[in-house]
């Protein structure tokens, strides 16, 4: 059952639509921060609060994947083995952490500090393979360097992920799910609480005006990340006059729908100079 206090959070939720039954997704996510899955008893206090039966939550919640009806361990560990990851290697990746963990899909280990499973599309195929902890992403992945990146977790060193911030566990990750920013546990003053993502949660930063009301003026807030961007493109564009190209030239032919220079070499983050990317990249120059 919930807690007094997350009760007044999941009454929270639901006064934020007009239509109560709209909470129910973030308040199946309340659940799983509290319980670390979607028990029965969360799911009857949920139709409770909505005036739905527990078969109509019962069922929205064995629809989406994110749910979860047997309890997780401290970090849910997936690996998206759909097409794009499926033939950049990702087999070997979960076949590798799979071993490592003594656990197949679905499985917890033991000690409870993880719980590994397939995963359809993550929709990051130009960072295939994928993994995430906890839904934030690491892209191009090999099959060590998902092993290290696992021994880090599990020594409480999450490394940052491709985008966002690094997890501090599945059910602080569910109750920002749930729309009420960080856990009041959680060891991070990023976000707000029952507030907004901010650009520090990896999030784009709201845009400031000069006054408030229908006349205020706009002003252009710009990115940390832009800054970043731009340092790249000027990076693939020495590449490719190093190449004996005219970057101009080069992106003219691709049109404005070609994808961006590659520049970032996968197997650095790894520290690998092997892998599924690197094995492309010797195909394609013939060696």
């Amino acid at each position: 059952m919930f807690s007094s206090e997350l009760r007044e959070k999941a009454e929270q939720l639901v006064g934020r639509y007009p239509v109560g039954r709209s909470a129910l997704l973030p308040l199946l996510h309340l659940v799983q921060s509290q319980d670390g899955y979607l028990s029965d008893d969360g799911i009857a206090e949920c139709a409770e609060l909505l005036g739905l039966t527990k078969a109509e939550v019962a069922g929205v919640a064995t629809f989406y994947t994110m749910y979860k009806r047997a309890p997780l361990g401290r970090h849910l560990i997936s690996v998206c083995t759909n097409f794009s990851c499926k033939v950049r290697g990702a087999q070997d990746v979960y076949d590798r952490l799979s071993a490592k963990l003594g656990v197949g899909h679905n499985g917890t280990t033991e000690d409870g500090t993880f719980t590994l499973e397939h995963a359809e599309c993550l929709g990051n195929c130009e960072g295939a393979p994928v993994v995430t902890v906890d839904y934030y992403n690491y892209e191009c992945m090999t099959p060590s360097g998902a092993e290290d990146l696992l021994d880090r977790v599990a020594d409480g060193d999450v490394p940052p992920p491709t985008r966002g911030i690094s997890s501090p566990g599945i059910r602080m990750v569910s109750h920002r799910l749930a729309g009420l920013g960080p856990h009041p546990d959680e060891p991070s003053d990023r976000g707000h609480a029952l507030g907004f993502a901010t650009g520090t949660d990896g999030g784009a930063p709201p845009p400031a005006t000069s006054e408030v009301g229908p006349q205020a003026e706009v002003q252009v807030v710009t990115s940390e990340f832009a800054g970043e961007r731009e340092q790249e493109r000027a990076e693939a564009q020495r590449q490719v006059r190093t190449a004996g190209q005219d970057p101009d030239e080069v992106e003219a032919e691709g049109g404005p729908d070609a994808r961006e220079f590659p520049t970032r070499d996968p197997d650095a983050a790894t520290g690998e100079g092997s892998g599924p990317a690197a094995d492309d990249d010797a195909g394609e120059d013939g060696t």
